[in-house]
């Protein structure tokens, strides 16, 4: 599959291909201000960026929104057919080549297709002169925002986000509605909590196959679980990991994995759960929303997850089924 992209350019004939404007860090969903975003600090499993004094217009941002931030720059590069590549510039413009490993990983790059159908966690590989590669992880045409959680060394922790396009034929998808659980692969996964804009919310997703509760989750990425969160409309990126930690005697693994997510705003999110399991990653997906959305009717609901039908396993890049890794660690595939 030639997945060769180019960066979009928020071009007008995207607009013309989605019926609306594109751009980093803009609102195109039903999202409302929550009262209050800031958080006291950095924090690298949450995703967000926070500026100094002297970098004010990022100071209440989440992360993602932003190509640029702190003297860090996301920079894509020409790549030969099948593969993503890219840089991240320092302050002084030079390729950055040193980083700190968070969560196992010395580099994250997720990528999601502007409508949340696609969705891709992958690792790259870096090179000494600081470019990082990985086959691509971008599914189909479509604009899709590709997003880079790292931590230079003796830097922030940051989360840069740049919009690339994938030509071809759009075969544009609608949000699933919100549903209390969802399956793949067999596995079906519940999710139970309310999401709260503003504040911490308290999430749990249950594993369970064929019926009978998974107890024996295995390890990925230094937990038994791991969660992004996107902001339809703007794909404001929260990144999250669960409570506890494996090995550390209080930790069980599973059915049950618990996070604490903090949703910046009212809105409709897309929540991607990873999780292992038999050796192999896969990825639950569910849409929740936040609050109550601007413009929402009378009798909208804050809360998380609906009762219903679980939604059923089909394709991989159907937005409403979950992505399962069949191959971990193979290149191209929804982890590496």
């Amino acid at each position: 599959m030639n997945t060769a992209t180019k960066l979009s350019g928020f071009a007008l004939g995207l607009a013309a291909v989605f019926g609306a404007a594109y751009g980093v860090g803009q609102v195109v969903g039903p999202v409302a201000p929550a009262a209050d975003t800031r958080h006291d600090a950095d924090d690298p499993a949450h995703g967000t960026t926070h500026a100094d004094a002297g970098d004010a217009p990022a100071a209440h941002l989440p992360g993602g929104l932003l190509v640029s931030d702190r003297g860090y720059t996301l920079a894509p590069l020409a790549a030969p057919a099948g593969e993503f590549a890219f840089r991240i510039t320092g302050p002084d413009g030079r390729p950055v080549t040193r980083y700190e490993v968070a969560h196992d990983k010395r580099m994250h790059l997720i990528v999601a297709r502007r409508d949340l159908s696609g969705f891709r966690h992958v690792h790259p590989e870096a090179g000494p002169d600081g470019t990082w590669r990985v086959a691509s992880p971008l599914a189909g045409p479509g604009v899709w925002r590709a997003f880079a959680d790292f931590t230079p060394a003796g830097g922030p922790a940051l989360t840069l986000g740049v919009d690339v396009t994938v030509p071809g034929a759009l075969d544009a998808r609608p949000l699933p509605p919100p549903a209390a659980a969802t399956t793949v692969d067999g596995y079906t996964v519940t999710l139970a909590g309310t999401a709260q804009p503003g504040r911490a919310s308290r999430l749990t997703l249950t594993v369970s196959r064929d019926g009978t509760p998974v107890t024996d989750l295995q390890p990925y990425l230094g937990a038994y679980g791991h969660l992004v969160a996107l902001r339809q409309g703007d794909l404001a990126y929260l990144h999250v990991h669960p409570e506890g930690a494996p090995g550390d005697g209080a930790t069980l693994a599973g059915p049950a994995v618990t996070f604490s997510a903090e949703f910046p705003s009212a809105g409709t999110y897309r929540l991607y759960l990873d999780f292992r399991h038999g050796d192999t990653v896969r990825t639950a997906e569910f849409t929740v929303v936040a609050g109550t959305p601007a413009g929402a009717g009378p009798g909208a609901s804050g809360a998380p997850t609906t009762t219903g039908t679980p939604t059923t396993t089909g394709t991989p890049a159907a937005t409403s089924t979950p992505t399962v890794d069949a191959d971990h660690g193979a290149p191209g595939h929804g982890h590496d």
